[in-house]
Parts: structure tokens; C-alpha cells; sequence
């Protein structure tokens, strides 16, 4: 947000999520003011935690219900219905892969506002903190010199200037200047007690930050690689991976829900604050510090005056009239009493380190400092961490629907690849087209029953080193081969084993195609009977 905003003005979905019903345990309604020592509140928030307890509950029996009714059905017709399973199953995956990916962005992103925002007002908190412990420490600093160096030196000035009572009343007359600031000091607020209360805030608001953003990053990378792991098991087709995904996939569904929960108890609680966050500041710090101090810290306003502004005014004319009456006494008793020399330059040097303590202290307590670390600490928490809280809502819901995506394809997937085990196990073992005996053969080829072409070839260049194999002949007749060189290339073949004769089953043709066939048949018949005897 914009440094120069001089106003605090809560976003939309602070007052979204203000205006949710805030109900107990018996669901009576709650009051919505932030107040986190109310035992009744406290049940409000726990109570949006249950309601997604009952959402993941809700979540698990629909997916129970939609798994009984994946692995009981059965398709009548099993081609189709593995055509449609195999595709199916691959566009789930990529579906829900891409989800997920998008759902582990969006949670980066929240991630990175949440923590940025926390941050922000832990560092407005330290400053502010350092703000208060220098005020603390100027006005105890300038009391402990007007109570004990100061009334040092004026108790041996009274010693020297024993004889002259105009000198003793003028010293009088110091210390009852002296007086003047000590109770105008100890007219400011204590801010020991606020100082400690910041510091342990501070710090126990990031010893909760650092563990929450190290718990969601290692949700993330459990969500990738859960992803990977479904899309190797399906690329791999194996059973083991599949089986790890579904069970990896229950717990990173049960902690999205959980993750869930908790953020919205959280997005909640931290808008209830950001509505009306001025009330409960005056509510906590009643007692312990001035309302109208409380008041001119938080707003900040021009027609406001600073409550410490009359108490610095008598501060500043104290001091200034103590150093008038010590420049005089330096300039009329020195001369008179040199041993009181010593002592008044004491007393001058206190002064004006008095002063510089006073124009510190008048900074300090200007509210400007302390509203602005004010503000920051309110948009850091108020804008950049709800909004982070509500991207990281976003990222639980796509996670949850992610892999429950999964989830719902690992038994389609499982059958799929069940049924393709089943298939290859009911092909016969030597069938070539069998992928399993072809994986078989590579491993082990049959070389002591095949043949191969160059040992049939090589007779060509030693007649009696091997023979080749007997032919077996066939009885159909030549003609029928040539002419079906005929039909389908126009040139006759001539093959030492004819197709038919290898014993492969004959073709089907039509009707048509069948009185064609015939017909040439014979009319070649006639052509190379005589060429071709049979």
C-alpha cells in the first residue's frame, strides 16, 4: 500500500470475512468483536474448523461411495469400454496434474504474502518497541541526573556559599527548578511493561510465522512430487506406484482440508481485528496507559494536542532558567568563591545534556513516529497476510480437488492395466504377435531350431557342404498362384514355397470378388495349361 495513506481503511475481504456467522458449539450466535480471551469467541473459530472437519467427512464418503461403484460395475461391451477407460484415465491424469501445478503456484504466491506481511508487522513492532525503550531510557537518564548529580553539586555549592544567602537562595531556587522536571518526568507513561509485551509478541509471532511458512513450503513439494509420482506410475504402468499414489493422495487430501480449516480460522480471527483494530488496542491498554495517550498515537489527528506538550513546556523553562542562574553565579561568585568553579561547569554540562535529552524526547513522543509504525503494522497484516490467507484457502481447495481427481482414476487405471495383463496372459505363448513372447524371444532367440537364409545360400558356392531343406509341394495348382500375380501386380511370381502351400488360412472375399476371380482363373487356366503342367 502506499506510504502517503494517512488513514487506515480496511480492504473488502476484511469486511467479507468479518460478516461470516460466528457461532458456538451449540450453535448460539457469537458476537463478532475481536476478543481472543472470550471462551465463547474462541469456540466461534473453533467452530469453522469443524465445519471443515464435516466438509473433508463429506469429501471421503463421496469418494468412498463413487470408488464401491467403479470397482463393481461392469461394462458389457469390454473393447469399448477399455478404449474409453485407457483415455479417460490419461485425461484425468493430465487434468489433475495441471491443477495441481497451478494449485502449488497460487500457494507459493499466498505463502510469499502471508510471510511478507508478517514480517512487516514484526518489523513496525520492533520499531515501535525501539521507540519506547528510548523514552524510557531518556527520561530515566534525565531523572537520575537531577536527583543525584545534580542534587550533588548543589549540596557542596551550598557548603561554599555558606556566607552569602543571596547565592544560597538563588541555589534554593535551582533545585525547586530541578523539582519542576522531576515531576513533570514522572508525569510520563511507563512503557517497560508495553515494551515487554511487544517483545514477547514479536517474537513468538515469528517463532509461529517461520514454522508455517516451512510447513506449507514442504506441502507444496509433497504435492509435486505426489503429482510426479501419479503421472510416472502411469506412464510406467506400474501397479507399486499406483498403490503408493492413492495412499499419498488420502494424506495430502486430508491435510489440504487441514490446511483449510485452519486458514480460515485464521482469515477470520485477523479480520475481526482489521475491522475495528483502534477498539481493541483502547480495550487492552485500559488501565495501563492514559486514554488520551492511547488516543493521540492512534489517530494522529492536527486537532488533537500532544498530552505531553504542557509537561515539555515547563521542562524546557526549568532548564533554560536553571542555566540564566548558573551563567550569573560563574560571572559574580567565581570570583569570590574559585573553589565553586568545579561544581557550576558540573551543573552547566548537566544542563545541556538535559536539553539535548529534552528535544530527543520531544521526538520521540511526537505521534507521527509511532502512527506511522502503527499503520504499517496494519496494512502488513490487514492487506498482504489475509490476502495471502485466502490465496492459500485457494490453494487448498485446488489441491483437494486435485487429488481427489487422482484418486478417483487410480482404480480405472488399475483395471485398465489389470485387464491388460489378462489379455496378454490368454495369447498363446507362441504367437509372434504377442508382446510378452516377443520381449520372451529377444531375451532368448531360438537358434537351434531356425535357419538362417545365409546358410541356404551359401550351397550356392559348395554343392555338397548343406543341402536345403526338402520343399514340401503343394497341390494346388500353379496357374492359381500366377494368377494371382495377375490380378495384383501384372507380372507372374514364381516362389519356391506358394503361399497356400505354407498352410495360412484363405482369404474371404465377396461375392463380387469372388466371380472375378474365377472367371480370370479360368481364362489363364486356358492360357498356361500347356506351359505349366501340373
Amino acid at each position: 500500500m502506499p506510504a502517503a495513506r494517512v488513514e487506515y481503511v480496511a480492504p473488502w475481504w476484511v469486511v467479507w470475512l468479518h460478516s461470516v456467522p460466528h457461532l458456538g458449539l451449540r450453535l448460539q450466535p457469537v458476537d463478532s468483536t475481536f476478543s481472543p480471551r472470550d471462551e465463547s469467541y474462541r469456540e466461534s473459530l473453533l467452530f469453522l474448523g469443524l465445519v471443515a472437519a464435516v466438509c473433508l467427512g463429506l469429501h471421503l464418503i463421496l469418494l468412498t461411495a463413487y470408488l464401491v461403484c467403479v470397482c463393481c460395475c461392469r461394462q458389457d461391451d469390454a473393447v469399448q469400454a477399455k478404449r474409453r477407460s485407457s483415455c479417460c484415465v490419461t485425461w484425468t491424469a493430465v487434468v489433475a496434474g495441471l491443477i495441481c501445478c497451478a494449485a502449488v503456484g497460487v500457494g507459493f504466491y499466498g505463502n510469499s504474502e502471508t510471510n511478507d506481511g508478517v514480517y512487516q508487522l514484526i518489523y513496525s513492532l520492533d520499531n515501535a518497541n525501539h521507540t519506547f525503550s528510548g523514552i524510557d531510557t531518556l527520561v530515566s537518564g534525565t531523572t537520575q541526573k537531577m536527583k543525584v548529580e545534580l542534587e550533588q553539586h548543589l549540596a557542596r555549592l551550598s557548603e561554599i556559599f555558606a556566607a552569602r544567602g543571596d547565592y544560597i537562595q538563588t541555589l534554593k531556587f535551582m533545585q525547586q527548578m530541578a523539582g519542576n522536571i522531576l515531576g513533570q518526568l514522572s508525569g510520563f507513561p511507563e512503557w517497560g511493561e508495553v515494551t515487554a509485551e511487544l517483545t514477547k509478541l514479536s517474537d513468538q509471532t515469528g517463532y509461529v510465522e517461520y514454522y508455517r511458512w516451512l510447513s506449507y513450503l514442504l506441502l507444496f513439494i509433497l504435492d509435486l512430487v505426489l503429482c510426479f509420482i501419479a503421472c510416472l506410475g502411469l506412464a510406467k504402468r506400474s501397479r507399486c506406484l499406483l498403490a503408493l499414489m492413492l495412499c499419498c493422495g488420502l494424506l495430502a487430501l486430508l491435510l489440504s482440508w487441514t490446511s483449510l480449516a485452519a486458514d480460515t480460522a485464521t482469515a477470520v480471527a485477523t479480520s475481526d481485528f482489521c475491522v475495528a483494530p483502534d477498539t481493541f488496542i483502547l480495550n487492552i491498554t485500559e488501565g495501563q496507559i492514559r486514554t488520551e495517550v492511547t488516543h493521540y498515537y492512534l489517530y494522529c489527528s492536527q486537532s488533537l494536542s500532544s498530552p505531553f506538550q504542557q509537561a515539555l513546556t515547563i521542562f524546557q523553562r526549568s532548564l533554560t532558567t536553571m542555566q540564566i542562574q548558573v551563567v550569573g553565579l560563574l560571572q559574580f561568585a567565581v570570583p569570590l568563591f574559585p573553589t565553586a568553579e568545579k561544581d557550576l561547569l558540573g551543573i552547566q554540562l548537566l544542563l545541556n545534556s538535559s536539553e539535548s535529552s529534552l528535544h530527543q524526547l520531544t521526538a520521540m513522543l511526537d505521534c507521527r513516529g509511532l502512527h506511522k509504525d502503527y499503520l504499517d503494522a496494519l496494512t502488513g497484516i490487514c492487506y498482504d497476510g489475509i490476502e495471502g490467507l485466502l490465496y492459500l484457502g485457494l490453494f487448498s481447495l485446488l489441491a483437494a480437488l486435485a487429488f481427489s481427481t487422482v484418486i478417483c482414476a487410480g482404480p480405472r487405471a488399475w483395471k485398465h492395466l489389470t485387464t491388460r495383463d489378462r489379455d496378454y496372459d490368454d495369447i498363446d505363448d507362441d504367437d509372434p504377435f504377442n508382446p510378452q513372447a516377443r520381449r520372451i524371444a529377444a531375451h532368448n532367440p531360438p537358434r537351434g531350431q531356425l535357419r538362417s537364409f545365409c546358410s541356404y545360400s551359401s550351397g550356392l558356392g559348395s554343392q555338397t557342404s548343406l543341402q536345403p531343406p526338402a520343399q514340401t509341394i503343394s497341390n494346388a495348382p500353379v496357374s492359381e498362384y500366377m494368377n494371382q500375380a495377375v490380378l495384383f501386380g501384372g507380372n507372374p511370381r514364381y516362389e519356391n514355397v506358394p503361399l497356400i502351400g505354407r498352410g495360412s488360412p484363405p482369404p474371404t472375399y465377396s461375392p463380387s470378388m469372388r466371380a472375378t476371380y474365377l472367371s480370370v482363373a479360368d481364362e489363364h487356366l486356358r492360357h498356361y495349361g500347356n506351359e505349366f503342367p501340373a
